[in-house]
């Protein structure tokens, strides 16, 4: 099922993926990388070559074949389907059901570039992808095969600094995931909503004690360091 740009496939394990497919404008972004990259190869090593003479110019015409046909499937087997180009735009290659790009996939989707150059500048790749569902050129629709965004890397979340608290009351499954859920969201919440979701737990506090309180426990949740009540140590000190 496809919205918009995203393309959602159930895998036969039955989990569902979401992919971003990429439009004619980040390729295009992404081809003219590649090109330039390739066009720096070539006027590098012509120097040298030219040396050579006749044979040289031989080596030129080879290496010049090399890049034009074999660059992408080298970079895309290696980089994951990704070329130098499509790194750069966060692009990649896959496969129609998002499985990774295989050799004969990128083989076959980049010899077929010449029906998508004719007649000129990729005008008939162009208009394949404007028609196709899924943004696919002729070589794509042959090789069954997508190119998609990368999605962004998840955020690494930091330990929140501060002692835990062990709860004063024994833990199931259900209040350990809401209070990992508290951690995950409370900072996109603003304080006075924190207070409010705390005297929730604790309605006998003041609602920053409450808050101060839950964050105490819910890093023990995740595992911090174990640190004493400040209540008890508070009315350790009156005893003393």
């Amino acid at each position: 099922m496809r919205i918009d740009d995203q393309l959602h496939i159930d895998t036969p394990e039955g989990a569902r993926l979401s992919l971003s497919l990429a439009g004619p404008l980040p390729r295009a972004l992404a081809y003219g990388i590649d090109l330039a990259l390739r066009g720096l190869v070539l006027l590098v090593l012509s120097i040298p070559l030219m040396l050579f003479g006749g044979h040289g110019y031989g080596l030129y015409l080879l290496l010049m074949f090399l890049l034009e046909w074999f660059y992408p499937v080298f970079f895309e087997m290696f980089w994951q389907g990704r070329t130098p180009g499509k790194r750069a735009v966060k692009l990649a290659v896959v496969h129609g059901n998002g499985a990774p790009l295989t050799f004969n996939g990128s083989l076959v989707r980049n010899l077929l570039r010449t029906a998508d150059l004719f007649p000129i500048f990729y005008l008939t790749g162009f208009v394949v992808m404007l028609i196709s569902p899924r943004q696919q050129r002729l070589g794509d629709l042959a090789a069954d095969t997508l190119v998609i965004h990368l999605p962004a890397p998840p955020a690494i979340r930091t330990r929140e600094a501060g002692a835990g608290e062990a709860p004063d009351w024994p833990l199931d499954r259900e209040d350990q995931l809401v209070l990992l859920a508290f951690s995950e969201r409370a900072p996109a919440l603003s304080e006075q909503r924190q207070q409010e979701l705390a005297r929730l737990a604790y309605p006998e506090q003041p609602a920053p004690a409450a808050l101060e309180k839950l964050r105490r426990v819910a890093r023990h949740v995740l595992g911090g360091p174990a640190g004493a009540d400040p209540a008890r140590e508070s009315d350790q000190g009156a005893a003393r």
